[in-house]
Protein backbone atom coordinates (compact mmCIF):
# COMPACT_ATOMS: atom_id res chain seq x y z
CA UNK A 1 0.00 0.00 0.00
CA UNK A 2 1.26 3.48 -0.82
CA UNK A 3 0.78 6.35 1.58
CA UNK A 4 -2.47 7.65 0.16
CA UNK A 5 -4.07 4.19 0.32
CA UNK A 6 -4.22 4.50 4.09
CA UNK A 7 -6.36 7.58 3.82
CA UNK A 8 -9.16 5.85 1.91
CA UNK A 9 -10.32 3.64 4.82
CA UNK A 10 -9.68 6.55 7.19
CA UNK A 11 -12.01 8.71 5.11
CA UNK A 12 -14.61 5.92 5.01
CA UNK A 13 -14.55 5.70 8.81
CA UNK A 14 -14.84 9.49 9.06
CA UNK A 15 -17.92 9.50 6.83
CA UNK A 16 -19.54 6.73 8.87
CA UNK A 17 -18.74 8.62 12.08
CA UNK A 18 -20.24 11.82 10.64
CA UNK A 19 -23.45 9.93 9.87
CA UNK A 20 -23.60 8.59 13.42
CA UNK A 21 -22.67 11.84 15.21
CA UNK A 22 -26.17 13.44 15.20
CA UNK A 23 -27.62 10.30 16.76
CA UNK A 24 -24.80 10.28 19.32
CA UNK A 25 -25.54 13.89 20.29
CA UNK A 26 -29.22 13.05 20.75
CA UNK A 27 -28.58 9.83 22.68
CA UNK A 28 -25.26 10.33 24.42
CA UNK A 29 -26.21 7.95 27.24
CA UNK A 30 -26.73 5.02 24.86
CA UNK A 31 -23.70 2.75 25.52
CA UNK A 32 -24.14 0.87 22.25
CA UNK A 33 -24.12 4.06 20.20
CA UNK A 34 -21.10 5.37 22.09
CA UNK A 35 -19.30 2.09 21.44
CA UNK A 36 -20.02 2.25 17.69
CA UNK A 37 -18.74 5.81 17.47
CA UNK A 38 -15.68 4.92 19.54
CA UNK A 39 -14.84 2.04 17.21
CA UNK A 40 -15.24 4.21 14.10
CA UNK A 41 -13.10 6.94 15.68
CA UNK A 42 -10.20 4.67 16.61
CA UNK A 43 -10.36 2.79 13.29
CA UNK A 44 -10.11 6.07 11.37
CA UNK A 45 -7.28 7.35 13.57
CA UNK A 46 -5.31 4.12 13.14
CA UNK A 47 -5.32 4.37 9.36
CA UNK A 48 -4.67 8.12 9.38
CA UNK A 49 -1.67 7.97 11.70
CA UNK A 50 -0.36 4.71 10.19
CA UNK A 51 0.00 6.33 6.75
CA UNK A 52 3.71 6.90 5.97
CA UNK A 53 3.19 10.61 5.13
CA UNK A 54 1.47 11.13 8.50
CA UNK A 55 4.19 9.15 10.29
CA UNK A 56 6.84 11.45 8.82
CA UNK A 57 4.86 14.59 9.70
CA UNK A 58 4.27 13.48 13.30
CA UNK A 59 7.94 12.59 13.76
CA UNK A 60 9.00 15.95 12.36
CA UNK A 61 6.43 17.90 14.37
CA UNK A 62 7.42 16.32 17.70
CA UNK A 63 11.13 16.15 17.00
CA UNK A 64 11.18 12.58 18.36
CA UNK A 65 12.38 9.96 15.91
CA UNK A 66 9.85 7.14 15.38
CA UNK A 67 7.42 8.52 17.98
CA UNK A 68 4.65 7.58 15.55
CA UNK A 69 5.32 3.90 16.32
CA UNK A 70 4.01 3.88 19.90
CA UNK A 71 1.26 6.30 18.83
CA UNK A 72 -0.03 3.87 16.18
CA UNK A 73 0.42 0.89 18.48
CA UNK A 74 -1.56 2.64 21.23
CA UNK A 75 -4.33 3.50 18.77
CA UNK A 76 -4.42 -0.12 17.60
CA UNK A 77 -4.75 -1.26 21.21
CA UNK A 78 -7.54 1.25 21.82
CA UNK A 79 -9.26 0.06 18.65
CA UNK A 80 -9.06 -3.55 19.85
CA UNK A 81 -10.57 -2.57 23.19
CA UNK A 82 -13.35 -0.62 21.48
CA UNK A 83 -14.25 -3.67 19.38
CA UNK A 84 -14.52 -5.87 22.45
CA UNK A 85 -16.54 -3.24 24.33
CA UNK A 86 -18.91 -2.85 21.38
CA UNK A 87 -19.59 -6.59 21.20
CA UNK A 88 -20.19 -6.74 24.96
CA UNK A 89 -22.64 -3.80 24.81
CA UNK A 90 -24.23 -5.14 21.65
CA UNK A 91 -24.93 -8.53 23.14
CA UNK A 92 -26.43 -6.98 26.26
CA UNK A 93 -27.15 -8.63 29.57
CA UNK A 94 -27.40 -7.39 33.16
CA UNK A 95 -26.16 -3.77 33.11
CA UNK A 96 -23.84 -4.25 36.08
CA UNK A 97 -22.21 -7.30 34.50
CA UNK A 98 -21.80 -5.46 31.20
CA UNK A 99 -20.21 -2.47 32.91
CA UNK A 100 -17.88 -4.70 34.91
CA UNK A 101 -16.68 -6.56 31.80
CA UNK A 102 -16.18 -3.28 29.95
CA UNK A 103 -14.17 -1.83 32.82
CA UNK A 104 -11.90 -4.88 32.80
CA UNK A 105 -11.36 -4.62 29.04
CA UNK A 106 -10.59 -0.90 29.23
CA UNK A 107 -8.31 -1.37 32.23
CA UNK A 108 -6.42 -4.21 30.58
CA UNK A 109 -5.75 -2.33 27.37
CA UNK A 110 -4.92 0.83 29.30
CA UNK A 111 -2.13 -1.13 30.99
CA UNK A 112 -0.96 -2.28 27.56
CA UNK A 113 -0.90 1.32 26.30
CA UNK A 114 1.11 2.50 29.30
CA UNK A 115 3.54 -0.39 28.84
CA UNK A 116 3.96 0.41 25.12
CA UNK A 117 4.89 4.01 25.90
CA UNK A 118 7.24 2.94 28.69
CA UNK A 119 9.06 0.42 26.49
CA UNK A 120 9.51 3.00 23.73
CA UNK A 121 10.99 5.48 26.20
CA UNK A 122 13.40 2.84 27.52
CA UNK A 123 14.42 1.70 24.05
CA UNK A 124 16.61 3.31 21.44
CA UNK A 125 15.35 3.76 17.86
CA UNK A 126 17.49 6.54 16.36
CA UNK A 127 16.88 5.87 12.66
CA UNK A 128 13.47 6.79 11.26
CA UNK A 129 11.60 3.92 9.64
CA UNK A 130 8.30 4.76 7.96
CA UNK A 131 7.08 1.31 6.88
CA UNK A 132 9.38 -1.35 8.31
CA UNK A 133 10.02 -0.39 11.93
CA UNK A 134 8.67 -3.72 13.22
CA UNK A 135 11.31 -5.74 11.38
CA UNK A 136 14.13 -3.19 11.40
CA UNK A 137 14.12 -2.98 15.22
CA UNK A 138 12.98 -6.57 15.82
CA UNK A 139 16.19 -7.32 17.73
CA UNK A 140 16.54 -3.98 19.59
CA UNK A 141 16.05 -4.23 23.38
CA UNK A 142 12.79 -2.76 24.67
CA UNK A 143 11.67 -1.84 21.16
CA UNK A 144 11.51 -5.58 20.47
CA UNK A 145 9.33 -6.08 23.55
CA UNK A 146 7.13 -3.17 22.52
CA UNK A 147 6.54 -4.75 19.11
CA UNK A 148 5.77 -8.17 20.57
CA UNK A 149 3.43 -6.63 23.18
CA UNK A 150 1.27 -4.76 20.67
CA UNK A 151 1.09 -7.79 18.37
CA UNK A 152 0.14 -10.03 21.29
CA UNK A 153 -2.54 -7.57 22.48
CA UNK A 154 -4.05 -7.45 19.00
CA UNK A 155 -3.94 -11.23 18.73
CA UNK A 156 -5.80 -11.66 22.02
CA UNK A 157 -8.47 -9.22 20.84
CA UNK A 158 -8.74 -10.92 17.43
CA UNK A 159 -9.15 -14.39 18.89
CA UNK A 160 -11.64 -13.13 21.48
CA UNK A 161 -13.66 -11.32 18.82
CA UNK A 162 -13.84 -14.38 16.57
CA UNK A 163 -14.83 -16.59 19.49
CA UNK A 164 -17.50 -14.20 20.84
CA UNK A 165 -19.00 -13.31 17.48
CA UNK A 166 -18.82 -16.84 16.10
CA UNK A 167 -20.56 -18.34 19.11
CA UNK A 168 -23.18 -15.58 19.15
CA UNK A 169 -23.85 -16.05 15.42
CA UNK A 170 -24.95 -19.62 16.12
CA UNK A 171 -27.67 -18.33 18.46
CA UNK A 172 -29.28 -15.60 16.33
CA UNK A 173 -30.78 -15.14 12.87
CA UNK A 174 -31.37 -12.44 10.28
CA UNK A 175 -29.27 -9.32 9.85
CA UNK A 176 -27.60 -9.73 13.22
CA UNK A 177 -26.25 -13.13 12.24
CA UNK A 178 -25.09 -11.79 8.88
CA UNK A 179 -23.31 -8.91 10.61
CA UNK A 180 -21.60 -11.22 13.09
CA UNK A 181 -20.39 -13.53 10.33
CA UNK A 182 -19.03 -10.51 8.43
CA UNK A 183 -17.18 -9.43 11.58
CA UNK A 184 -15.71 -12.92 11.92
CA UNK A 185 -14.55 -12.72 8.30
CA UNK A 186 -12.98 -9.33 8.93
CA UNK A 187 -11.13 -10.60 11.97
CA UNK A 188 -9.83 -13.56 10.00
CA UNK A 189 -8.13 -10.96 7.82
CA UNK A 190 -6.84 -9.26 10.97
CA UNK A 191 -5.44 -12.55 12.25
CA UNK A 192 -3.79 -13.07 8.86
CA UNK A 193 -2.29 -9.57 9.23
CA UNK A 194 -0.93 -10.50 12.65
CA UNK A 195 0.40 -13.81 11.33
CA UNK A 196 2.40 -12.02 8.61
CA UNK A 197 3.74 -9.51 11.14
CA UNK A 198 4.78 -12.22 13.57
CA UNK A 199 6.33 -14.26 10.77
CA UNK A 200 8.42 -11.32 9.58
CA UNK A 201 9.56 -10.42 13.12
CA UNK A 202 10.41 -14.00 14.09
CA UNK A 203 12.26 -14.40 10.81
CA UNK A 204 14.43 -11.41 11.79
CA UNK A 205 15.20 -13.13 15.09
CA UNK A 206 16.44 -16.08 13.05
CA UNK A 207 18.47 -13.91 10.70
CA UNK A 208 16.07 -14.30 7.76
CA UNK A 209 14.73 -11.29 5.85
CA UNK A 210 10.98 -11.57 5.22
CA UNK A 211 10.36 -7.86 5.68
CA UNK A 212 8.06 -7.68 2.67
CA UNK A 213 5.43 -9.62 4.66
CA UNK A 214 5.33 -6.85 7.25
CA UNK A 215 5.74 -3.82 5.00
CA UNK A 216 3.72 -4.90 1.94
CA UNK A 217 1.33 -7.77 2.66
CA UNK A 218 0.30 -6.91 6.22
CA UNK A 219 -1.09 -3.40 5.52
CA UNK A 220 -3.35 -4.75 2.76
CA UNK A 221 -4.73 -7.42 5.10
CA UNK A 222 -5.22 -4.86 7.87
CA UNK A 223 -7.13 -2.50 5.58
CA UNK A 224 -9.39 -5.27 4.30
CA UNK A 225 -10.01 -6.61 7.80
CA UNK A 226 -10.87 -3.23 9.31
CA UNK A 227 -13.28 -2.27 6.54
CA UNK A 228 -14.98 -5.67 6.50
CA UNK A 229 -15.34 -5.62 10.29
CA UNK A 230 -16.72 -2.08 10.23
CA UNK A 231 -19.30 -3.21 7.68
CA UNK A 232 -20.26 -6.10 9.95
CA UNK A 233 -20.73 -3.75 12.89
CA UNK A 234 -22.75 -1.20 10.95
CA UNK A 235 -24.92 -3.50 8.80
CA UNK A 236 -27.23 -4.93 11.50
CA UNK A 237 -27.60 -1.55 13.20
CA UNK A 238 -28.38 0.20 9.92
CA UNK A 239 -30.79 -2.53 8.82
CA UNK A 240 -32.52 -2.47 12.18
CA UNK A 241 -32.93 1.28 11.93
CA UNK A 242 -34.22 0.96 8.37
CA UNK A 243 -36.61 -1.78 9.49
CA UNK A 244 -37.88 0.36 12.35
CA UNK A 245 -38.42 3.29 9.99
CA UNK A 246 -40.22 1.05 7.49
CA UNK A 247 -42.47 -0.30 10.25
CA UNK A 248 -43.25 3.21 11.48
CA UNK A 249 -44.10 4.53 8.01
CA UNK A 250 -46.09 1.37 7.31
CA UNK A 251 -48.12 2.03 10.46
CA UNK A 252 -48.66 5.62 9.33
CA UNK A 253 -49.86 4.48 5.92
CA UNK A 254 -52.14 1.76 7.28
CA UNK A 255 -53.79 4.25 9.64
CA UNK A 256 -54.75 6.34 6.60
CA UNK A 257 -58.24 4.90 5.89
CA UNK A 258 -59.38 5.39 9.49
CA UNK A 259 -57.82 8.86 9.65
CA UNK A 260 -59.58 9.91 6.44
CA UNK A 261 -62.88 8.39 7.64
CA UNK A 262 -62.77 10.53 10.77
CA UNK A 263 -61.38 13.65 9.13
CA UNK A 264 -64.78 15.25 8.66
CA UNK A 265 -65.61 15.05 12.36
CA UNK A 266 -62.13 15.50 13.86
CA UNK A 267 -60.86 18.82 15.12
CA UNK A 268 -57.51 18.24 13.38
CA UNK A 269 -58.83 19.59 10.09
CA UNK A 270 -59.18 23.05 11.67
CA UNK A 271 -55.86 23.10 13.49
CA UNK A 272 -53.82 26.21 12.84
CA UNK A 273 -50.53 24.43 13.46
CA UNK A 274 -49.69 21.10 11.86
CA UNK A 275 -46.42 19.25 11.96
CA UNK A 276 -44.35 19.48 8.79
CA UNK A 277 -44.14 16.63 6.30
CA UNK A 278 -40.41 16.25 6.98
CA UNK A 279 -40.95 15.65 10.71
CA UNK A 280 -39.74 12.29 12.11
CA UNK A 281 -41.90 9.30 11.26
CA UNK A 282 -42.62 8.59 14.92
CA UNK A 283 -44.01 12.09 15.36
CA UNK A 284 -46.14 11.72 12.22
CA UNK A 285 -47.64 8.48 13.56
CA UNK A 286 -48.29 10.06 16.96
CA UNK A 287 -50.05 12.99 15.29
CA UNK A 288 -52.21 10.69 13.17
CA UNK A 289 -53.15 8.55 16.17
CA UNK A 290 -54.01 11.68 18.12
CA UNK A 291 -56.24 12.89 15.27
CA UNK A 292 -58.01 9.52 15.19
CA UNK A 293 -58.60 9.52 18.94
CA UNK A 294 -59.94 13.08 18.76
CA UNK A 295 -62.32 12.08 15.99
CA UNK A 296 -63.54 9.01 17.85
CA UNK A 297 -64.05 11.06 21.00
CA UNK A 298 -66.27 13.47 19.10
CA UNK A 299 -68.25 10.51 17.73
CA UNK A 300 -68.79 8.82 21.06
CA UNK A 301 -72.41 9.99 21.45
CA UNK A 302 -73.19 8.35 18.09
CA UNK A 303 -71.62 4.97 18.83
CA UNK A 304 -74.25 2.26 18.68
CA UNK A 305 -73.48 -0.91 20.63
CA UNK A 306 -76.12 -2.82 18.63
CA UNK A 307 -74.31 -2.01 15.38
CA UNK A 308 -71.08 -3.21 16.92
CA UNK A 309 -72.64 -6.40 18.28
CA UNK A 310 -74.25 -7.30 14.96
CA UNK A 311 -71.02 -6.56 13.08
CA UNK A 312 -69.01 -8.68 15.51
CA UNK A 313 -71.35 -11.65 15.06
CA UNK A 314 -71.22 -11.25 11.29
CA UNK A 315 -67.41 -11.12 11.29
CA UNK A 316 -67.14 -14.23 13.47
CA UNK A 317 -69.64 -16.03 11.25
CA UNK A 318 -67.47 -15.08 8.23
CA UNK A 319 -64.47 -16.77 9.85
CA UNK A 320 -62.63 -13.89 11.54
CA UNK A 321 -60.76 -14.59 14.77
CA UNK A 322 -61.92 -12.70 17.89
CA UNK A 323 -59.35 -9.89 17.59
CA UNK A 324 -60.09 -9.34 13.92
CA UNK A 325 -63.83 -9.55 14.53
CA UNK A 326 -63.51 -6.92 17.27
CA UNK A 327 -61.63 -4.60 14.91
CA UNK A 328 -64.24 -5.09 12.17
CA UNK A 329 -67.05 -4.45 14.65
CA UNK A 330 -65.37 -1.26 15.90
CA UNK A 331 -64.79 -0.10 12.32
CA UNK A 332 -68.43 -0.75 11.40
CA UNK A 333 -69.58 1.18 14.46
CA UNK A 334 -67.29 4.09 13.58
CA UNK A 335 -68.41 4.30 9.96
CA UNK A 336 -72.07 4.24 11.05
CA UNK A 337 -71.35 6.90 13.68
CA UNK A 338 -69.70 9.17 11.10
CA UNK A 339 -72.84 9.03 8.98
CA UNK A 340 -75.08 9.49 12.01
CA UNK A 341 -73.11 12.59 12.94
CA UNK A 342 -73.45 13.94 9.39
CA UNK A 343 -77.22 13.35 9.60
CA UNK A 344 -77.41 15.33 12.86
CA UNK A 345 -76.08 18.79 11.92
CA UNK A 346 -77.84 20.41 14.87
CA UNK A 347 -76.16 18.07 17.36
CA UNK A 348 -79.31 16.84 19.04
CA UNK A 349 -77.69 13.53 19.97
CA UNK A 350 -74.70 15.35 21.44
CA UNK A 351 -76.95 17.54 23.57
CA UNK A 352 -78.81 14.49 24.78
CA UNK A 353 -75.56 12.74 25.62
CA UNK A 354 -74.25 15.74 27.53
CA UNK A 355 -77.36 15.71 29.65
CA UNK A 356 -76.45 12.25 30.93
CA UNK A 357 -73.25 11.03 32.46
CA UNK A 358 -71.92 9.07 29.51
CA UNK A 359 -69.14 6.61 30.32
CA UNK A 360 -65.67 7.21 28.99
CA UNK A 361 -64.91 5.91 25.55
CA UNK A 362 -62.03 4.02 27.04
CA UNK A 363 -64.36 1.96 29.17
CA UNK A 364 -64.80 -0.50 26.34
CA UNK A 365 -61.08 -1.19 26.34
CA UNK A 366 -58.32 -0.17 23.94
CA UNK A 367 -58.98 -0.44 20.24
CA UNK A 368 -56.51 -1.69 17.65
CA UNK A 369 -56.44 1.33 15.36
CA UNK A 370 -54.39 -0.34 12.63
CA UNK A 371 -56.73 -3.34 12.45
CA UNK A 372 -59.72 -1.02 12.40
CA UNK A 373 -58.21 1.03 9.60
CA UNK A 374 -57.49 -2.06 7.50
CA UNK A 375 -61.01 -3.35 8.19
CA UNK A 376 -62.47 -0.07 6.90
CA UNK A 377 -60.81 -0.74 3.56
CA UNK A 378 -61.07 -4.52 3.27
CA UNK A 379 -63.81 -5.97 5.49
CA UNK A 380 -67.09 -7.03 3.80
CA UNK A 381 -68.80 -6.55 7.16
CA UNK A 382 -67.78 -2.88 7.26
CA UNK A 383 -68.72 -2.45 3.60
CA UNK A 384 -72.17 -3.87 4.35
CA UNK A 385 -72.59 -1.51 7.30
CA UNK A 386 -71.55 1.43 5.15
CA UNK A 387 -74.04 0.34 2.48
CA UNK A 388 -76.87 0.14 4.99
CA UNK A 389 -75.98 3.60 6.27
CA UNK A 390 -76.05 4.96 2.74
CA UNK A 391 -79.61 3.78 2.19
CA UNK A 392 -80.89 5.72 5.18
CA UNK A 393 -82.00 9.31 5.15
CA UNK A 394 -80.90 11.73 7.77
CA UNK A 395 -84.20 11.34 9.68
CA UNK A 396 -83.80 7.60 9.83
CA UNK A 397 -80.95 7.75 12.32
CA UNK A 398 -82.13 7.20 15.82
CA UNK A 399 -80.29 7.96 19.02
CA UNK A 400 -77.73 5.18 19.46
CA UNK A 401 -77.73 2.78 22.33
CA UNK A 402 -74.59 2.54 24.43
Amino acid sequence: MDGTSYYIPAAAMAVALAVKTPALIRSWRDPLLRSVCGLLTFAGLVFFFAAPPTIAEVNDATGITNVSAPLVYCLLSAFSASCLVLVVNWRGGPPEVTRRVNRRIIAGYSVVIVALITLFVLGDAPRERLVDLDTYYANTPYIREMIVLYLAALTVAGVAMNFMCGRWALQVRGWLRAGLLIIVTGYLFNLAYLATKFTAVIARWSGVNLDYLSSSAAPVLASAGAQISALGFCLPLACQRAGDSWHTWSTYRRLGPLWRELRAVSAHADRAVRISWWSPAELQVTQRESDIHDGMLSLYPYFDSEVRSHAYDAAVAAGSDPLQAQAEADAAMVTMAVRARAADPEGRVISSAEATAAPSASAEGPRDLVRMSIALRQSPVVAAARGRAGTRSGSDFHEPTR
